[in-house]
């Protein structure tokens, strides 16, 4: 009898162990309030990076503000044409042609369409921009003022190549896509915008919801200041277990928890459930190969979260980095970031930091877009793609036992108002206690 409860036991271990490995303990969970309510004057953007993010995420949102009366608008960044492993499942055959992605495209834009109409959005308030999936966060980042656009390695295409789409044969640059969403947002004038989590791991989820605020911020005075409700799709790990569980709540990923991240959730009745796993069905070109893990989504509630920004007053340099009353301190002329790190890790301590910087006194396009990877106690410094000459620039780094202090010249950012900034250190498994929250991705920096 002995043996079969321990056999039991260890089948149970075995097999639920890993569905569990994210679930919270009773001292991570964190309250989570509900999302605003929806109204019938309000006016809400959807922003998705690619079709199918916005039944994933939004669905529930979608279908209360249609029964509402709200006017609801999706946008969608990219077609969704780079997803390789989905084509071959679907069509049975491996692309070789570019042809062949811009019909993947095509076929998601299709599906978009009845997906949204299941919910009750007519085709003529969703917009495509059609720019290229998996591009666009190096097209935030490298190509702006720029007479060579990025160009997509599997497709070789430079520009927008679905007719029907709103910004068709425009250029892949970062003022094409900021111009278009400012497009989108000034005509509209959304009071409430769902868009993708700053954290999430896909990197146009990331792109959106950094083109957004950089659209946000050159709108400001032209439109009443809406909110913005992002939500998180990719985590490693999560949600579990997978497949279709509506008699589940989501609930954050336990990394997400107590970390100055304000969840919110939208609990959604059993119709508007049934109403969202159909919308996601919709979406055959990727529900053969991972419906599994889309189906995950269509649960009890819906969540939106986003990390509160940090306000810097300017402060005297200090003495050594061991004065450092935080981890960032701007100064009049600098900005400080410490990095903590274990004791033991010395070479192997690797990290890669995003210094986006904003001024309202100039064009985003003409602002330095900084990345600085760092290899134990030394640095390279780029802008855009151009590798920047260590001497001359006033950039240094400290490191000692404890951390590592990057000192950036604000002339260098551009002096700018606000940074969008990410830091990323490279850790085993058994340092990650040591990764702060912006390892999780980009916060916003506001510079008094």
């Amino acid at each position: 009898m002995r043996k079969k409860i321990l056999l039991s036991f260890l089948l149970f271990f075995c097999i639920f162990s890993p569905l569990l490995a994210d679930a919270p303990s009773v001292s991570d969970i964190q309250v989570i309030r509900p999302i605003d309510s929806i109204q019938k004057d309000d006016c809400i953007l959807i922003l998705a990076p690619h079709p199918d993010d916005e039944a994933i995420g939004c669905a529930g949102i979608i279908h209360e503000a249609i029964a509402q009366g709200a006017k609801v608008k999706v946008c969608y960044l990219t077609n969704g044409d780079h997803n390789q492993l989905a084509f071959i499942v679907y069509k049975k055959r491996i692309p070789l042609r570019r042809n062949e992605f811009v019909y993947l495209g095509e076929v998601r834009r299709k599906e978009a369409i009845k997906a949204m109409k299941l919910l009750g959005v007519d085709e003529k308030n969703l917009i495509f921009l059609g720019y290229p999936d998996f591009g666009t966060f190096t097209i935030f980042k490298n190509f702006w003022q720029t007479k060579k656009p990025f160009k997509s390695w599997l497709t070789r295409i430079s520009q927008v190549p679905y007719k029907e789409n709103l910004s068709f044969s425009a250029p892949y640059t970062g003022e094409s896509i900021l111009s278009d969403l400012k497009s989108v947002i000034l005509s509209y004038k959304p009071n409430k915008i769902f868009v993708s989590h700053p954290a999430d791991g896909n990197v146009d989820h990331k792109s959106f919801y950094l083109f957004l605020q950089i659209a946000l911020a050159d709108l400001e005075g032209e439109i009443p200041k809406p909110k913005v409700y992002p939500y998180l799709i990719h985590c490693v790990g999560w949600p579990m277990p997978r497949h279709y569980h509506p008699e589940l709540n989501l609930g954050p990923p336990k990394k997400f928890l107590n970390n100055q991240i304000n969840w919110m959730k939208f609990e959604l009745t059993p119709e508007q459930i049934e109403k969202k796993h159909q919308a996601v069905l919709c979406y055959k070109s990727q529900t053969a190969s991972s419906a599994f893990y889309l189906l995950a989504f269509c649960r009890k509630d819906e969540l939106f979260s986003d990390f509160a920004p940090i306000e810097l007053s300017r402060h005297p340099a200090p003495e050594s980095p061991e004065a450092l009353i935080s981890d960032y301190v701007v100064t009049d002329d600098s900005f400080l970031i410490r990095i903590k790190k274990p004791k033991k890790l010395k070479e192997r301590f690797i990290t890669q930091t995003y210094v986006f910087g904003y001024s309202y006194k100039k064009p985003f396009a003409q602002m330095p877009k900084i990345r600085i990877i760092t290899k134990y106690d030394k640095f390279k410094i780029f802008d855009k793609k151009t590798l920047m000459k260590p001497e001359g620039n006033g950039v240094s780094l400290e490191f000692s036992p404890d951390a590592l202090v990057l000192k950036l010249p604000l002339k260098i950012l551009g002096e700018p108002d606000f940074i969008l900034f990410s830091l990323k250190p490279y850790l085993g498994k058994a340092e990650q206690e040591f990764l702060p929250s912006e390892a999780l991705g980009f916060r916003k920096i506001d510079l008094k």
